[in-house]
């Protein structure tokens, strides 16, 4: 018995900790990448003002020392058999701090947050942009380069970081003064915390993470200087970008009593699409969480859009940097809880059951667009709508309307995608809250026409980050070994290719569905 358990004391682990949305939780992967202990707590928003959305970066903190305290002793094992910590984080989060004393100047401001959608908008409509847009279209008149085409239609998003760093600069007096001085640091939220976990010594990203933020170029692979000359940014205030699994330092021991080696920081979509092994071109994840963001691997290459899928950098490993292109839809599961917050249901399980209790909608509509609608039709003035309303409209029709919403927006998407890339998809995987739903799935499945696997494992972000720290390590040593690792998952197969399609059953469901989404559009005028 003795020798079992210093057998067990010798084993080694993983840690790997992820920053959502909604929570923060931390996994110890054992080498079969199962988890053998966890622990999480509720990540929480602050709302100091209308569409104002932070997060106290103290309270954030100690909720990271928690988590990672909890899941090791939920593991029953100690520090020392911690071989590698490995982070994923929601992304385009940011706060700034003071490079001499590591106090924020200010909370994170989040990815959610619309403070800056007036500056967005006079940014959007402005003479320069017209200019560079102008002068993006001859740029690709002569080249026939596509990323000049893609540049002559580029517009700012509240939800990248740009906007909402220039509405910190211009209101924040201290953050301005901390730039002259070239004492102000920026960061996302993995920026943050390595600062934390290694007492000031780094101040850095990953290649992931920094273009996530939109200030970053994908094509050069560095911090942006022209974008930052154009809106007035300074480039002194950002972290240095490494490779999303590199050696960022150890933790500090005073920390945890050991120094734990951070070898991967990774944003959270990227973690997921490597986490279930999405290594080949044309593999396609999808997340549905709180929004859907369905990405696909493009290789070598970032893809140049006009519709509005965003290039970003999946991972860099050594010498390898592999490119994803993706789209979201940002109110998926902001549209299930808001109707639950209506009492619709009160139990998420219910949902599926009750969209299958009746045979359709009863003609209902639901548009989830409470921060606008992203790509393909990029309205951030589109609003929220349920159309179509009966006397005879019961709770079920209205749920069954939700989560068609949901699917007609992945369809979409996909679509898009297909057009766009022009490249052969090879695998769908599916994870996130939202994928625990049977009817979205399956209806999602039935309109792509394609095969659909719903993987085992919901939180594929935090075992991506593990894996890529893993293998920094030789704890894993191969892509083929972390494949072997993969826990099969449910099949969803589409029942009948023409369901989506023009013949297919739900072509006038669909129809009257973008009847209702064009409605919807640019209903916010100011």
């Amino acid at each position: 018995m003795g020798s079992r358990r210093n057998g067990f004391r010798n084993e080694r682990f993983v840690l790997s900790v992820d920053v959502g949305t909604t929570s923060i939780r931390c996994h110890v992967y054992d080498k079969e990448a199962k988890i053998r202990g966890s622990c999480s707590e509720k990540v929480v928003p602050l709302f100091p003002e209308e569409g104002h959305v932070e997060v106290d970066p103290e309270a954030l903190w100690k909720s990271f020392i928690s988590v990672v305290r909890g899941a090791v002793t939920d593991a029953g094992i100690r520090m020392h058999q911690v071989e590698a910590l490995g982070m994923s984080t929601q992304r385009a989060t940011f706060t700034t701090w003071d490079r001499k004393t590591g106090v924020p100047f200010h909370n994170f401001i989040s990815w959610q947050d619309q403070r800056a959608a007036d500056l967005v908008r006079s940014w959007n409509a402005s003479c320069t942009m017209k200019v560079i847009h102008g002068l993006m279209k001859v740029a690709y008149f002569l080249t026939q380069q596509k990323r000049y085409l893609a540049a002559s239609l580029i517009v700012f998003s509240p939800q990248h970081v740009t906007m909402r760093l220039l509405w910190v600069l211009q209101r924040c007096a201290q953050v301005r003064r901390a730039c002259d001085e070239g004492t102000c640091c920026f960061g996302t939220i993995d920026t943050w915390l390595l600062y934390k976990l290694t007492k000031g010594r780094v101040h850095a990203t990953d290649y992931s993470n920094a273009s996530s933020t939109g200030i970053f170029d994908s094509y050069q692979m560095c911090w942006s200087g022209f974008l930052c000359s154009l809106v007035s940014l300074p480039l002194s205030i950002f972290p240095t970008v490494q490779n999303t699994s590199h050696n960022f330092g150890s933790i500090d021991p005073s920390i945890f009593g050991e120094p734990i080696p951070i070898m991967s920081v990774m944003a959270d979509q990227q973690a997921a699409m490597f986490g279930e092994c999405c290594f080949n071109v044309g593999d396609v994840k999808i997340t549905m969480g709180t929004g859907t963001f369905m990405d696909i691997n493009t290789g070598s290459k970032p893809h140049t859009s006009v519709a509005g899928l965003y290039p970003v950098v999946g991972w860099k490993i050594g010498s390898e940097v592999v490119y994803l292109a993706e789209g979201n839809a940002a109110d998926t599961g902001t549209a299930i809880r808001w109707a639950q917050e209506l009492e619709l249901f009160s139990d998420v399980s219910q949902t599926s059951s009750m969209a299958y209790s009746v045979p359709d909608s009863d003609g209902v509509c639901f548009v989830p667009s409470f921060s606008g609608l992203q790509a393909p039709l990029n309205d951030p003035k589109a609003c929220a709508s349920l159309m179509g309303l009966r006397p005879s409209s019961t709770k079920s029709h209205l749920i069954r309307a939700i989560l068609e919403s949901v699917a007609f927006r992945n369809k979409q998407l996909y679509e898009t995608m297909l057009r766009e890339t022009n490249i052969p998809i090879t695998n769908i995987r599916v994870d996130g809250g939202v994928s625990s739903n049977d009817f979205v799935m399956q209806l999602t499945a039935d309109l792509f026409g394609r095969k659909l696997v719903r993987l085992q494992h919901r939180e594929m972000s935090c075992l991506g980050a593990a894996l890529v720290a893993g293998l920094g390590t030789g704890f894993w040593r191969t892509r083929d070994e972390l494949r072997k690792l993969q826990s099969t998952g449910e099949v969803f197969l589409p029942r009948g290719a023409a369901m989506g399609g023009p013949q297919g059953e739900y072509a006038p469901v669909l129809q009257r569905w973008e009847r209702a989404l064009q409605r919807s559009m640019n209903w916010y005028k100011s």
